[in-house]
């Protein structure tokens, strides 16, 4: 079996000059820019801290601000701009992916009934030299097993929720995982992977492809139609990027050290995406299984694997680069001189983990010719997307003040902003 890619050679860390250029956004997620130059901001409309429900599109200039959208179904995750026309992707339950002129107006609906719901959404769309739309599917769970963690996570706090919906056919190896029970108290609930709460399937249990389906990159046409898979096993690419010749980038999001089966230590990731190939989840990470010691959690035992069936999937694809456990890898950009710029959310401890550094919270340059990176640090909150403007800018979005505590959550309405600085 494939093993993952070594430790990422860094070089010297470096700092931005990034100057702000629009301030007082609520949790943004995504900018994109038109034919003509123009800013576009999407708001996820997450109602944390006083700030509206609903997502948003802004049109953004230097001295002004026009509302193109709102009340969208919340988080907000992308926003791309192609042939005249602005691709949002909902994540809300269940996702969407909506067409909206520039100039706003009712949008036209591409993809609806995409799983929503869950740990991680619909997230951005992009499209490929061939003119299909591209985007990813975060998973339902954090590692296949529906649990308790799902209480503690600030956008989810629900059980029951939706369950992972596999893109090729698996079959179960039977894991349990034994916890309380929220929903009846003083009781104890039995759950299986691939499995609503407090249920599990029969070992062997052998469970076919969907489209749509969750962990997963998909394709279909401009119109929504012709619905692809392109791989499995994508644990939350939350960020896509094609690059001048045609190759698919995918930021992957690590598993956690939580809930019913938790996996610690677990690195950030990016991807090529290849059509067909399988990235491992929920059994392995970079191409190495998920109860190797490297990955042991600090709350349970390490998990097993559970499907069954590896000898029938793919090999699990290894990575082309790793990045530090929780910087949150999100989205990216290729920079004029043909690197590529990676948004470092950062650590969502002890959320996603009981412990550990603060990490992230700052941009990475990646050489694409020995895939050495470069930290970058600026004055960003939470960085989440890098775009290049066609006026020779770096435009940096920031997410805002937005850090969790153990089923807190404490984060500032209004402190999301845009910064640039010139290339």
């Amino acid at each position: 079996m494939a093993t993952t890619a070594p430790p990422t050679h860094e070089a010297p860390e470096a700092a931005l000059p990034l100057e702000p250029f629009a301030r007082g956004l609520h949790f943004p997620t995504s900018i994109t820019f038109d034919a003509q130059g123009q800013l576009y901001v999407a708001e996820s409309g997450l109602p944390f801290g006083g700030a509206p429900a609903g997502g948003r599109i802004w049109r953004i200039g230097t001295d002004c601000r026009d509302l193109l959208a709102e009340g969208l179904r919340t988080p907000v995750t992308g926003l791309t701009c192609h042939d005249g026309a602005l691709y949002v992707s909902e994540g809300g339950q269940p996702g969407r992916i909506l067409r909206l002129g520039l100039d706003g107006g009712p949008p036209a609906v591409v993809l609806d009934n995409l799983p929503g719901g869950g740990n991680y959404q619909t997230n951005m769309t992009a499209f490929g030299p061939d003119g299909r739309l591209y985007f990813s599917q975060g998973a339902a769970t954090n590692t296949s097993v529906l649990g308790l963690d799902a209480l503690d996570i600030g956008w989810l706090k629900k059980i029951p929720h939706p369950i992972d919906v596999p893109g090729l056919e698996i079959e179960l190896t039977g894991v349990r995982a034994r916890t309380g029970n929220p929903l009846h108290p003083g009781t104890s609930a039995v759950t299986g992977p691939f499995a609503q709460f407090n249920t599990a399937h029969p070992a062997g249990t052998r469970i076919r492809a969907e489209l749509p389906c969750t962990s997963a990159v998909m394709s279909c046409a401009k119109d929504g139609s012709d619905l692809k898979l392109v791989a499995w096993g994508l644990r939350n690419a939350f960020g896509l990027l094609f690059l001048p010749d045609g190759r698919l980038l995918a930021t992957d999001q690590g598993a956690d050290d939580r809930g019913s089966r938790p996996v610690g230590g677990v690195p950030e990731l990016l991807f090529e995406v290849r059509e067909g190939a399988w990235y491992g989840w929920p059994d392995f990470i970079g191409g190495v299984p998920v109860h190797d010691p490297r990955f042991a959690p600090e709350q349970g035992e390490a998990p097993g694997f559970v499907l069954a069936n590896h000898d029938e999937l793919p090999t699990p694809q290894t990575p082309l680069v790793s990045f530090e456990p929780h910087v949150s890898a999100v989205k990216m950009d290729h920079t004029p001189e043909g690197r590529i710029l990676v948004a470092l959310f950062g650590d969502e401890i002890p959320m996603t983990a009981p412990s550990g550094p603060r990490v992230g919270r700052s941009l990475a340059l990646l050489d694409p010719a020995d895939w050495s990176s470069t930290p970058l640090t600026c004055p960003l909150k939470r960085p989440i997307d890098v775009r290049f403007g066609p006026d020779g800018y770096l435009y940096a979005l920031d997410f805002g003040h937005f850090e969790p505590g153990k089923g807190t959550m404490d984060a500032a309405a209004g402190s999301g902003a845009i910064w640039r600085m010139p290339w």
